[in-house]
């Protein structure tokens, strides 16, 4: 049985790609992997706490030219899988 993950769309191509209402997010500590995920995860408290990481790690200058979230792959699609439940 597969499990279905409807609010996240994990994508890996360019930038125009990117849906109305989603936005680009890399994940990962040394390979990043590039998601794009519904905005309205931007109000979630736990979804906040890994972009304040992001920052203390980051700041504002993120490489990959977008939001960087400093976390393992397999723990982020854990958050954001248990946000979209909610």
């Amino acid at each position: 049985m597969a499990i279905r993950m409807p609010r996240i769309i994990k994508k890996s191509s360019t930038t125009g790609d990117v849906p109305k209402g989603h936005f680009a997010v890399y994940v990962g500590e040394k390979q990043k992997k590039r998601f794009v995920i519904p905005i309205s995860l931007l109000s979630q408290p736990l979804f906040q706490d890994l972009l304040s990481q992001a920052e203390e790690e980051f700041g504002f200058d993120h490489p990959m030219g977008g939001v960087t979230i400093p976390c393992r792959e397999d723990v982020f699609i854990d958050i954001t899988y248990r946000l979209s439940r909610i």
